[in-house]
Parts: C-alpha cells; sequence; structure tokens
C-alpha cells in the first residue's frame, strides 16, 4: 500500500527575539496630531499671558525661556491638550505652570471646587511645584493648595473649604480627600500630570483615571515627563485629544550634559570605604541606596565618623523630610543619605555630584536620580559603584539608558577616586546635626487677670489674685472647683467681702473678718470669708460654695465634679447655695 502524505505541521514557532530587543525598554507611541502645532517663541514677551506673570518673571530673573516653554506655551495657552517631554531640570515646571495659571486668572473658584489640578508622584515633588508657582499665583491673585499624604488631611480639608483655584496633589491623597467630600473636582477645566509615567510605575493608574474622570470632560489635560514610555498609552489614548507632542529631549538621551562614571569596586568593605571618602569631600553630594534601612545605617555611619549627613526616604515624616531637604539646601548637611523618593522634584542649587551606592534597577531611575545634578544647563557627575556581581546588569541599564559611561576599577586609596568624585578622609571625630528648637508659647502670666468675682480651680494648687465685692445690703460670690476645691462666701449686715482660692484635696484657705467661723471635714479644700457672724460646716468628698447670712441674704453658685448640694442656712433671712457636678444629691441643711 502506498504510504499516505503526512499533513503539514500548521504550527509555526514564533521569531526567537535577539537578546537585545527583548531588553530595551518599549518606547512610547508618540500620537499622530491632525492639527499643526504652532510655533516655537524666542521670548516670553510673545506669548499671550497676563502682564503681572511678565512682569513676575522679569523679577525672579527668568528673562529667557527654555527649549521646552519655547516649544509648548504657545499650545498650552491656546487650549490644546499637550505632551511634553524634557530632560529633568529643563524647566517643565514653569512650562506648564505659566499656562494653567494665565488660563485660570480673573476666575474664582467656590469652597471645595478648584479650577486646575496638577498630579504629582511624591510630596517632595508637589512642594517644589508649590514653591516654584507662588510667586506668579499670588501676581494674579489665585489661591494654591498643596494636598500630599503625610500631613494633617483635617488642615487640607480646612484649605480646599477656604477655596483654592489650584490644587497640585498626589494621586492617593486627593482620592481620600474627594470620598470624604472635601474636594469636588467638577470645576476643573486644566488637568496636569507631571513625572506621569512615574505615577503609572507606582502603581497609581487606577486613582489617577479615577481622578481624571470626574474632572470637566471638555477640560484641558498636559502630561509632561522627563521620560515617556508606553506604560502610560493608555492615559494619552482615553484622555488627551489631538494632542500637541514636544519631545526637546530623545528619552534614552534625557542625561547626557553631564560625566557618568562607572567605579568597579572589589567587594561590601571596599564599597563602604569608598562611599565613607567620597561623601567627605568638599561639598555636597547625594548618596542614592535602595532600602529605607540602609540609609538609615549609612547616615548613622557617616556622622560617626565626621561627615555631616542625613537621611531622606519615605520612612520620615513629612515634616522631617522638609527639614532634612532645608539643611542639604543651607549647607548644615552636606551628604544627602537618600531612597528613590529624591529621585524627582528635588531641585538642589549648585549640586555637582551624585553616586548610586546601590546602584538603580531601571534605567528611568538612573536618569531621573542623575538629574538631581547638571540643572537648568549646569554641569555635573553621575558615579555609580559597582560589584563584581553586577557588572552584567550594569552593562544593560547604560545602553538601555542610552549612556556610554567611562569605567575604572578603583580602591578606596586610589587618587583616581580623588580626580573623579573630589574624596577625602574623614575627620574621624563625631557630629550631630542642630535641630532649630521651636520658639515658647507665650507665659500665661502676662495675661491680664480675670473680673473680680470669677475665678476657676482645679486639682493644683496654684493660686490666682481675685476681686472682692462690696454693697449696702447683698453680696455674691461665683466659682468652679475641681476635684475636692470649694469656696465660700458669707456675707454681713453692710458689708460684704469677695475672695477666691483653689487648693488641692485636704487643703483649705480661710480668711474671716469679725469673728466668722467655719469648721470643714472629710476631703474637702476651701477658702472662707466671713463678715459678721456666722457659722458654717461641711463634710464630705467635694467642693461646695455656702452662703450664710445674720440679717441680709447672700447666694453663692459653683460647679462640683464630686456631686452636687443644696443648703439653706439658717438666719435672719434667706439664703441659698448651690452647686452642679458629675454625681447627683442633697446634702443636710448646713446650719
Amino acid at each position: 500500500m502506498p504510504r499516505r502524505p503526512q499533513k503539514p505541521n500548521r504550527r509555526t514557532s514564533p521569531p526567537r527575539q535577539s537578546p537585545s530587543s527583548a531588553s530595551s525598554p518599549r518606547e512610547f507611541r508618540v500620537p499622530e496630531s491632525t492639527t499643526p502645532a504652532l510655533p516655537a517663541v524666542e521670548d516670553f514677551a510673545a506669548l499671550d499671558m497676563p502682564a503681572a506673570l511678565l512682569k513676575t518673571l522679569t523679577a525672579q530673573g527668568v528673562t529667557t525661556p527654555f527649549p521646552i516653554q519655547a516649544a509648548t506655551l504657545p499650545n498650552s495657552l491656546a487650549g490644546r491638550d499637550l505632551l511634553g517631554r524634557g530632560r529633568t531640570g529643563s524647566g517643565k515646571t514653569l512650562a506648564f505652570g505659566l499656562a494653567l495659571l494665565a488660563r485660570t486668572a480673573g476666575l474664582r473658584a467656590a469652597p471645595r471646587a478648584p479650577l486646575a489640578l496638577v498630579l504629582v508622584p511624591t510630596r517632595e515633588l508637589a512642594q517644589q511645584v508649590t514653591d516654584a508657582l507662588t510667586p506668579y499665583a499670588t501676581a494674579v491673585n489665585l489661591r494654591l493648595a498643596t494636598v500630599v499624604g503625610g500631613l494633617s488631611i483635617t488642615k487640607q480639608a480646612a484649605t480646599l473649604r477656604r477655596g483654592a483655584e489650584v490644587v497640585v496633589a498626589s494621586p492617593g491623597r486627593l482620592n481620600d480627600l474627594v470620598e470624604r467630600g472635601d474636594c469636588v473636582l467638577g470645576d476643573v477645566r486644566i488637568t496636569v500630570l507631571d513625572e506621569a509615567d512615574q505615577m503609572t510605575d507606582m502603581g497609581f493608574l487606577p486613582q489617577i483615571t479615577k481622578l481624571l474622570q470626574q474632572v470637566r470632560p471638555d477640560g484641558q489635560h498636559l502630561l509632561f515627563s522627563a521620560t515617556l514610555d508606553g506604560n502610560i498609552d493608555r492615559l494619552v489614548q482615553r484622555f488627551l485629544t489631538d494632542p500637541v507632542v514636544h519631545s526637546v529631549d530623545p528619552s534614552a538621551g534625557a542625561v547626557t550634559t553631564m560625566e557618568h562614571h562607572v567605579l568597579h569596586v572589589q567587594d561590601e568593605t571596599d564599597k563602604k570605604a569608598v562611599t565613607t571618602r567620597i561623601a567627605a569631600r568638599d561639598g555636597r553630594v547625594i548618596l542614592f541606596l535602595d532600602t529605607k534601612r540602609s540609609a538609615d545605617r549609612l547616615a548613622k555611619r557617616l556622622l560617626a565618623v565626621g561627615v555631616r549627613a542625613a537621611a531622606l526616604h519615605g520612612g520620615r515624616s513629612q515634616p522631617q523630610r522638609n527639614r532634612t531637604l532645608e539643611q542639604f539646601k543651607n549647607g548644615q548637611v552636606t551628604a544627602l543619605v537618600a531612597t528613590n523618593v529624591a529621585a524627582r522634584g528635588i531641585h538642589i542649587d549648585d549640586l555637582d555630584l551624585v553616586v548610586n551606592v546601590d546602584p538603580p534597577t531601571d534605567h528611568k531611575d538612573y536618569l531621573h536620580r542623575g538629574g538631581r545634578t547638571a540643572r537648568a544647563g549646569g554641569s555635573g557627575s553621575v558615579v555609580t559603584l559597582v560589584l563584581p556581581e553586577q557588572k552584567r546588569d550594569i552593562t544593560r541599564l547604560m545602553s538601555d539608558a542610552g549612556i556610554r559611561p567611562r569605567s575604572a576599577r578603583i580602591t578606596s586609596s586610589d587618587a583616581e577616586l580623588a580626580t573623579i568624585t573630589g574624596a577625602r578622609e574623614p575627620s574621624g571625630e563625631p557630629v550631630v546635626i542642630e535641630v532649630a528648637q521651636p520658639q515658647p508659647a507665650p507665659s500665661k502670666a502676662s495675661r491680664p487677670d480675670r473680673k473680680a468675682g470669677a475665678e476657676g480651680g482645679g486639682r493644683s494648687g496654684r493660686r490666682r489674685r481675685g476681686g472682692g465685692g462690696s454693697g449696702a445690703a447683698t453680696g455674691a460670690a461665683t466659682g468652679t472647683g475641681g476635684r475636692g476645691s470649694g469656696r465660700r462666701a458669707a456675707t454681713g449686715a453692710a458689708a460684704a467681702e469677695g475672695t477666691s482660692a483653689t487648693g488641692g484635696r485636704g487643703s483649705a484657705l480661710r480668711k474671716g473678718t469679725a469673728g466668722a467661723t467655719g469648721a470643714p471635714s472629710g476631703r474637702d479644700s476651701g477658702r472662707r470669708t466671713a463678715s459678721g457672724t456666722t457659722t458654717g460646716t461641711a463634710s464630705g468628698r467635694g467642693s461646695d460654695r455656702r452662703a450664710a447670712s445674720g440679717t441680709t441674704a447672700g447666694t453663692a453658685s459653683g460647679k462640683d465634679d464630686w456631686g452636687s448640694r443644696r443648703r439653706t442656712p439658717s438666719g435672719g433671712a434667706a439664703g441659698s447655695a448651690t452647686s452642679s457636678g458629675r454625681r447627683g444629691g442633697r446634702r443636710p441643711t448646713a446650719t
């Protein structure tokens, strides 16, 4: 029998990817724009902005726009959706901030209903944006509010209730305020996403989507970042309408104006020694590490050998992080030991060295860490310390970032280390970073005396000055007491005298004239004043107040923490005393 012909195998194996294509990052798919973009400008005066903004730019020393500002502002001022990419430190904040403020100027926000929104990934970047935009917002009479985690949500809600035209926020905290009903986004006309790719990398995409669904559907959307990749495709396709795309710098070459060095060290011990010598240099430096614990350990070790260091990471409270940044800016701290929380949004003038003690795992993190130096046209160096087992990963990372670094094998004692980084031996004397103490509150003694006849008492034995009153027929005293404090008053035929005091449990202060007598018993403290011939007794734990009269009437009232009593003293006329407290009850008439 002839053999049956075999059917061809329909399954075909997929084409095998080369290692380089598999490891290279997926580039952002640039959307096609149907409307031509407006041309760039050479001067701020050529832009349609309020005169107050132009005047403030001149006062701030900003005379010529950076490339990303010159390219994007004409279109964003015209109301176009925009997608902008420029290297870190290239002026993106003013690129979107000036357009946002110019288009919002002259409007007034209702309570809880902002008109413009800026979303950022970190608290530090939110504060950076707020600080950068504050003088310009003030010039056009717009109110700014910063809404981030780590600070009091109650105070932030109160700020929104008072009204703010522009809100700079992190997605998580803003969602919390929206869910509480403290913020309504229905009036938001302009929405900005700064460092949009990092927000998606950090897992904020669902929250960002939820927020963007609540703003005005016909509003303007601006996306800015130093890197734009495939992770934000969904945001662009869903929320941007016919966007103008400006890519001032390619993603892979975002940090090409600085020197890049890869220093190979022998082991962890040598790495620690190299790090210490670099941190002791004459000048400021940022040292990046992977974890909060390692950052704290390194900062503590540097302080012990004489390096003025401080740690900055997400485990610190926001006031602590703000204080550390301020100390680094003013030179009180010279070595900032940080995690990736400081990789974006931190602007330090004249910072010329960044060291990756722990190499980053992603090329975008490398670009943003390095972006803390060589900002706004300056120069700087990025140094990465590499252990033998990390060599292959660093080679791939540099290739993905489009960077060809200078490599060297060094030890802590090599002269080349000092040439590249300015490393030197630390002093070895431990240092302590001083923290400014808060101003003391004003003393209570400076407060004006209370009115005569009014007094308050508690458990302590403090005395307060009081005033006395006199009258022809009647006398009155009022007071409050804590546990075991009491006050009594008695009036005579023609004169009345009032005194006040507070006392601890079991203490008494008495003052009398014309043969006054009074006997307390039990746990009781009080102060008595008598004029004429009166008698009064009291017993039990608590504070009371009594009034007795010989020929005229007297009244007294007080508050008691332990009981309430009503007594009717005897005499020629009726007298009454009342007290109210936690427990109610009656006591026999005092005679």
